[in-house]
This record gives structure tokens, C-alpha cells and sequence, in this order.
């Protein structure tokens, strides 16, 4: 085609031309969901869209923030426009990935909320559905993708800062240290990120520990939230024991009851709630039977202090120990054991 003309008039006419394709390109690739800017810039008028709402040819999902059809959404358009609505935004959270099989609505069900995040000196006006985050330089924690997200790395950080509690910190690093292409020199480049982190020096420590396959944050959650907040016995800590295969490191030694506690700081997206459900197993085996070995992760030492406690004390008595474990509060579950073991009994 050939264009004479001013440069504004080449302009219009290069729009004109192209602009309509160039907007189908986008309907394609955001799954049937365009913006108003979107559909302006490919020469749609508001009465236009008007005609086409009416004609149920396009259906209104948020503000300014339009589908192609009139059924439900799935997870990708619902992603697409709480990205489109929200603006230079990406997702993030639990959102950051799609679900790997997407169940269909039923009737009544509403959708889980679609989280992004926006740039901390933006406003955005909430809306059913999504979820907004702020962050401090938006753009460095910023993956591309379709729809565009945040790096898996600062995404798990975001969610650390963002949890109620230790144990859900973890759980934000278990998500993605498990991927192929996560590594812990790429977690503390994200970790960077996050100058204001919560619990900063805390992870920081927990990926020097995955860094040198050692477990001292894990040993000293096991010191402080089991051990001593319920008056066990002192147990040694990384005892040597000679074997063919070279010198061992015992983690927690009870060297006068015969009880050796092993901890497994690993962490892993698809094995560690798994991992803690098998120890758990393991853990009553031991209570029952007398087993001189218990493994503990993650799941036992930060979520259950004192139900590890409970029956950590109880191998201990099995194995001669006279003493009594004490409650850490009066929330504590080894309050509870007497009367559980009275009602037992009757």
C-alpha cells in the first residue's frame, strides 16, 4: 500500500489499516479480553461498544474491562482482567501460576480472587475478584508471561512478608525451592529485592541453610519452640558417631534415654507436606513402639511445637525419663494430656 501525505496523515492511515489487526492479535493472546484502551486504540467508539455489549457480543467483566462471550471465565481471562483493570499490573500470590487442572464453576460457586500487584505510589479501586498488592519498584520484581507475572523468586518473598506466621513463611520458599530453575543464589537475588522484608534476617539465615545443605534454623526452632519451651531434658547437639562409611553428625542426642532426633530442614513444592504427613506417622510409631530415632521437618518443629513435644516427652518416659513435660501457655496441648488419658481409660 502506498502512502502519500503529511505525517499525520500517513499515521491515521497506518491505523486504519492496522490497528483493527493488531487488536485481534491481542484478543487472541489475552484469551478474549480486552481493555476499553485496547479496543480504542483499534478504532472501536464507546457507541460502538455500546452496540456490542447490547448485541451481548462482548460482556463487561470490571470496569472498562471486557470478555468475548457470555460464559463463564476462565482462569487465564480472569487473570487477564484483574491485569487489564488494575493497569501496569502483574499477578502474583497464590495466583502466579495457573491451576494445573481448572475445575469448572457450578452454579452459585464464586471463583477464588485473582491477585495482582501494582506499583506502590499507584491506587487502584478495588473490585469483586481481585486482590490488589503494592509493591516498592514494581518493575524489578517483574516477570513477563501471559498474563504477565512476578518472578517466582520475589513472588515467594512477597507471600514470606505477607504470612501470619513462621510456618507459612516456609511453606512461600517450599513452593518454589523444589523448581528446576530456582536455586538459592537466585532466591537471595530476590531476597535483595526486598529490603524491608519481614523476618528478613530470619530467611536470610533459612537460604544459608539450603545453601550449605545444613539445618541450624530447624535446630534452633527445635530448641526453642520444643525443648525448652516445655522443660524437656538438654539434649546434646551434633554428637559424632564413628560408622564404616566415615564420622555422622547426630542433630539432637538424649544420650541417657537412647533417643535420637534427626532433622530435615528440605524443602520442596511437591514432597514437604507429604514429608510432614509421613513424619508424623513416624513420630506415633515412635511414641508407641520405642523407636530410638525420630525425624522431624519443618511441619513438626513450627506448626506443632507442642504436639511434637507432647510426644517427644512421652518416648522419653518409655525410655526412663522421670521428669514432666511443662506447658508453654495456657494454650499448650501437654495441659490437655492428663484429662485425654483419663477419658481413655474410662
Amino acid at each position: 500500500m502506498e502512502i502519500s501525505g503529511s505525517g499525520a496523515e500517513q499515521r491515521q492511515a497506518w491505523d486504519e489499516e492496522h490497528a483493527p489487526r493488531l487488536m485481534e492479535a491481542q484478543r487472541r493472546q489475552q484469551d478474549g479480553v480486552l481493555s476499553h484502551a485496547q479496543f480504542a486504540t483499534g478504532g472501536v467508539t464507546r457507541a460502538d461498544l455500546i452496540r456490542m455489549q447490547r448485541r451481548k457480543e462482548i460482556v463487561r467483566v470490571h470496569p472498562r474491562v471486557y470478555v468475548d462471550h457470555t460464559g463463564p471465565l476462565t482462569w487465564h481471562q480472569r487473570a487477564w482482567a484483574a491485569v487489564l483493570y488494575a493497569g501496569s499490573a502483574y499477578v502474583c500470590g497464590p495466583s502466579v501460576e495457573a491451576p494445573r487442572v481448572e475445575k469448572p464453576l457450578l452454579p452459585g460457586m464464586i471463583p477464588d480472587p485473582v491477585h495482582v500487584a501494582i506499583d506502590q505510589t499507584r491506587r487502584v479501586m478495588p473490585q469483586p475478584g481481585i486482590v490488589i498488592h503494592r509493591l516498592t519498584n514494581l518493575e524489578t520484581h517483574a516477570y513477563g508471561g501471559v498474563p504477565p507475572r512476578l518472578r517466582l523468586e520475589d513472588n515467594a518473598m512477597l507471600m514470606a512478608h505477607e504470612a501470619s506466621s513462621e510456618i507459612d513463611a516456609i511453606a512461600s520458599l517450599a513452593d518454589v525451592a523444589g523448581r528446576t530453575y530456582v536455586t538459592p543464589g537466585s532466591l537471595r537475588g530476590a531476597l535483595s529485592r526486598f529490603p524491608s522484608l519481614r523476618r528478613r534476617a530470619w530467611i536470610a539465615k533459612i537460604l544459608d541453610d539450603l545453601e550449605s545443605g545444613t539445618n541450624s534454623v530447624l535446630e534452633h526452632g527445635y530448641l526453642r519452640k520444643v525443648e525448652r519451651a516445655h522443660g524437656l531434658p538438654q539434649a546434646e547437639r551434633q554428637t559424632v558417631r564413628a560408622t564404616p562409611e566415615g564420622s555422622q553428625f547426630r542433630d539432637v542426642e538424649y544420650a541417657a534415654y537412647g533417643l535420637v532426633v534427626e532433622l530435615d530442614g528440605a524443602l520442596g513444592h511437591d514432597t514437604w507436606r507429604t514429608q510432614a504427613r509421613d513424619a508424623d506417622r513416624v513420630l506415633d510409631d515412635l511414641a508407641a513402639t520405642g523407636t530410638v530415632t525420630a525425624r522431624l521437618r519443618w511441619h513438626q518443629v513450627f506448626d506443632t511445637p507442642c504436639r511434637t513435644a507432647q510426644r517427644i516427652a512421652r518416648v522419653l518416659a518409655s525410655r526412663g525419663w522421670a521428669g514432666t513435660p511443662a506447658p508453654c501457655g495456657d494454650d499448650c496441648l501437654v495441659v490437655r494430656e492428663p484429662q485425654e488419658t483419663e477419658s481413655r481409660v474410662a
